[in-house]
């Protein structure tokens, strides 16, 4: 099912699809801050995690044929108190050298994985 997505270096996910493309629109799961090998990075670092899920999501991106330049809208979620949501945004904004897209920023009481803090949604349309 996620064949070009694993042979590009992100973790196997036995029935979870990672994106599916419909004419010029990648409609893409939450990205989670698992890194090749499928191991949670960073358990107790919320900007760490942040980032991980942009760099998965940059991936997966390259992989379809799109760039962060087609996102057009984010939404992270957030395990923790209002300081983990700051220092997530944080992390977003850096990655996005302060431009970025329309997003939603949520805490959340838990995620998927066991010390997963964050996860990061897109909406992504090629121009």
């Amino acid at each position: 099912m996620n064949k070009a997505e694993v042979a590009a270096g992100l973790a196997s996910t036995p029935m979870y699809r990672y994106a599916q493309q419909v004419g010029d629109q990648l409609f893409v799961a939450g990205q989670v801050p698992l890194n090749s090998c499928g191991e949670l990075v960073a358990p107790d670092d919320v900007a760490a995690q942040a980032t991980q899920c942009l760099r998965n999501l940059e991936l997966l991106l390259s992989v379809h044929g799109f760039s962060i330049t087609d996102i057009r809208q984010l939404v992270v979620y957030v395990v923790g108190d209002r300081i983990q949501l700051e220092s997530a945004w944080a992390a977003v904004a850096a990655w996005f050298a302060e431009d970025v897209p329309p997003a939603t920023l949520l805490g959340v009481a838990c995620l998927g994985y066991e010390g997963q803090l964050v996860e990061i949604d897109a909406r992504v349309i090629k121009a």
